[in-house]
């Protein structure tokens, strides 16, 4: 999360509650060898964007996974081929 005003980035970190134009925050931060919790409010708009991770894939001679080595569990169904049998 990124504040406009501060002009910084919160890593990681969780919204808690959200009351008018409050945002409640909760994350942890990594100094000298502490791990601090931290809780902090900000208002809407000083949130200037919020970025998530959705995916990494791993630099080097590597081997992407196919969908045939996913467990069948964890994989997303395609809604036009399994609607749609042959």
């Amino acid at each position: 999360m990124f504040l406009r005003d501060q002009q910084r980035w919160i890593e990681r970190a969780r919204i808690i509650d959200i009351e008018g134009d409050l945002v409640t925050l909760r994350y942890e931060t990594e100094e000298d060898e502490e791990i601090c919790s931290w809780e902090e409010m900000v208002r809407l708009e000083s949130i200037g964007a919020i970025t998530q991770k959705l995916a990494s894939v791993p630099r080097g001679n590597v081997e992407p996974l196919l969908t045939e080595d996913c467990p069948e569990v964890e994989r997303i169904r395609n809604r036009y081929t399994d609607s749609n049998p042959d």
